[in-house]
C-alpha cells in the first residue's frame, strides 16, 4: 500500500517539475522539448496505471505478486531487455548523423527504453503467454 501511494507522490513531482522545468523557460519549447515531455508523460502514465491495478488488487484481498505476474515480468523484461539492445545499435549508428548532445541522446535512449519496456508490460499482460 505505500508503495503504490510513493508511486503516486513521484509521479506528481515529476509532473510538476517537468512543467516548471518547460514553463520556466525563456524561448519558446521546440520539438526536442515536446517531445521530452511526451515521453515523460507516458512514463509517469504507465507508473499510475500500474499504481492503480496494485491498490485495485490490494483492496479485493488478492496476494501482491503470483506466479502468473511474476511469470508476465519475466517475459516482459527479457524481451524489452533484446529490443532495447537493438534500439541503442539504431542509436549508435545514427548518432553520427543526429546534430545532438550526447547526453541528450542517453536520456531520450533510456526514456525509451521505459517506453518499450511499457509497451512489452502492456502486451504480454493482456494477451499472456504460451505454456512453453
Amino acid at each position: 500500500m505505500k508503495k503504490a501511494l510513493i508511486v503516486f507522490v513521484v509521479a506528481i513531482l515529476l509532473l510538476v517539475f517537468s512543467g516548471i522545468w518547460i514553463l520556466g523557460k525563456s524561448e519558446k519549447p521546440d520539438t526536442q522539448d515536446i517531445l521530452a515531455l511526451v515521453l515523460v508523460l507516458i512514463v509517469v502514465g504507465f507508473s499510475v496505471f500500474v499504481a492503480v491495478r496494485k491498490l485495485a488488487s490490494l483492496r479485493r484481498g488478492e496476494p501482491h505478486e503470483d506466479e502468473l505476474s511474476k511469470k508476465i515480468m519475466r517475459r516482459t523484461s527479457s524481451v524489452s531487455y533484446y529490443i532495447s539492445l537493438y534500439m541503442w545499435l539504431i542509436i549508435m549508428y545514427l548518432s553520427d548523423k543526429m546534430k545532438f548532445d550526447t547526453h541528450v541522446i542517453i536520456g531520450a535512449g533510456i526514456m525509451i527504453m521505459a517506453v518499450i519496456f511499457g509497451l512489452c508490460w502492456l502486451y504480454f499482460n493482456f494477451t499472456g503467454i504460451k505454456n512453453e
